[in-house]
């Protein structure tokens, strides 16, 4: 697999330390509010990229966090008069709410960071013992950027141009605690009022970006497969982790890293400001969550991403096509007799090896959705004259790929009460007496029971309304 590495800037082979084993680290959400349909894109996009994974036979230790302390999450408590910590409790129930309405699997270690202040710590004794870190006179702890030689690797940006932009923020500091503008801090000295842990340092928390470095060396080792996470996280959060982590370690920190493009609504920016916001939860409550899924695969993953009413509208018309199609391939073997065409076999063999070159070449979410269709059309024409061995090779086939792309998960098979089989059958038998004016008068029965029936070449199918 080819997997577009963003500290290369080049595709390159996605090989991982340990045969058949990649270790996958991705960022998170903060759990302040409720995640927005931007929040939503690196959840999908790595959740797929997780199961072609294994599809292919691999073995993934899939880590993402949850950021549960964060200046946001202390705001919100302040303002309504609770704490950080009640605040991270719920919405971190509603995102994993959300997490599962969009069919994606829970992570192998699902880490919260107030659970590794003590691995914080660690990493920050490490960075002052080493003179990679210092301790400023109120008690803060900062990274010392111009100590690490290969600062600015991932984003592609030199230090000195990061100097230059920082020349006026110098001027305007009123308590000059850093030593240079571009240092960070990996720990925060306690403001009254906020949560706060003991430390050699005085009581104080972590800084943002430690918590990942911290989190991923405790549950993934020091060099990890591959870092994600969208690409408003490039600089300085990525960054800065690659820093802290290598300066800590002695070692690479992430062999691979890749990056997801923004999401805009209707060409513009997404932002509350615009009135243009929009949660995961809202769409959802109009559309349900699975054209949700569906949109954020129909582009590759490193190109921007436009919503609008109209496409998730043509991705709920998408999806309608693909449930049907399974739903006439279950009709098909449900008959006493077949066809004897062995044609959807070599179909469904084309389609499989177009959706693995397809997601090989840095999963190209698109060209699979393609090949999908493909095989969609060829059951569509084959499926009245097929084998039933033909039939069901095609359903298998049209199973794996989407499920490996996380769709078709609302199936659910209605079980036909005995009054509706009588029924179609009544009207069966009238249709063939030519008496159209019952067979119409029991499809209205039909629907009145929320049962449609539709006359196919191979009979009668019914379906729920």
């Amino acid at each position: 697999m080819q997997i577009f590495n963003t500290l290369t800037r080049q595709k390159e082979e996605f090989v991982p330390q340990v045969p058949g084993e990649y270790r996958i680290y991705v960022c998170g959400p903060t759990v302040y509010n409720y995640i927005h349909i931007g929040n939503a894109r690196p959840l999908i996009v790595f959740d797929t990229l997780r199961r072609y994974l294994e599809y292919r036979g691999n073995k993934v230790i899939y880590v993402s966090n949850i950021t549960d302390i964060d200046d946001k999450l202390i705001k919100k408590g302040q303002e309504e008069g609770t704490s950080m910590k009640e605040v991270a409790q719920r919405f971190e129930a509603e995102y994993l709410k959300d997490a599962a309405g969009l069919n994606c699997k829970k992570p192998t270690v699902q880490p919260r960071a107030t659970e590794h202040i003590q691995q914080i710590l660690d990493i920050v004794k490490d960075l002052i013992d080493s003179g990679h870190a210092y301790v400023a006179k109120n008690g803060d702890v900062y990274f010392r950027v111009k100590s690490d030689p290969g600062y600015g690797k991932l984003s592609h940006l030199k230090l000195d141009d990061l100097e230059s932009g920082n020349r006026e923020l110098r001027s305007r500091m009123d308590d000059d605690l850093k030593e240079d503008p571009a240092d960070f801090a990996v720990w925060k000295a306690a403001k009254p009022g906020e949560p706060a842990w003991e430390s050699p340092y005085g009581m104080g928390r972590p800084g943002w970006h430690i918590e990942c470095s911290a989190m991923s060396r405790t549950h993934l080792g020091k060099t990890i497969d591959l870092h994600c996470g969208g690409q408003d996280l490039i600089f300085p959060h990525h960054e800065n982790e690659i820093a802290q982590s290598e300066c800590a370690n002695g070692c690479e920190f992430a062999r691979y890293w890749m990056h997801n493009g923004f999401i805009n609504v209707d060409n513009q920016k997404m932002s509350k400001s615009l009135h243009n916001f929009f949660t995961v939860r809202d769409v959802a409550g109009v559309y349900g969550y699975e054209p949700i899924r569906y949109f954020m695969l129909t582009a590759g993953y490193r190109m921007p991403l436009n919503y609008t009413v109209d496409l998730i509208e043509s991705c709920k018309n998408s999806l309608e096509r693909l449930y049907t199609c399974r739903e006439n391939l279950d009709f098909a073997l449900t008959k006493d007799t077949f066809g004897t065409d062995e044609t959807l076999k070599e179909k469904a063999a084309e389609a499989r090896t177009k959706f693995c070159t397809a997601m090989d070449d840095d999963l190209n979410t698109p060209d699979a959705l393609a090949a999908v269709f493909d095989l969609v059309k060829e059951i569509n024409t084959l499926s009245a004259v097929s084998s039933k061995d033909a039939l069901q090779t095609a359903a298998a086939a049209f199973d794996e790929i989407t499920g490996v792309l996380g769709l078709l998960y609302n199936r659910k098979k209605d079980e036909v009460p005995a009054e509706v089989t009588e029924l179609v059958e009544k009207r069966a038998a009238a249709k063939k007496a030519k008496d159209w004016a019952t067979a119409d008068a029991i499809r209205a029965q039909l629907t009145e029971l929320g049962w449609a029936v539709k006359d196919t070449a191979q009979g009668p199918q019914l379906s729920k309304l």
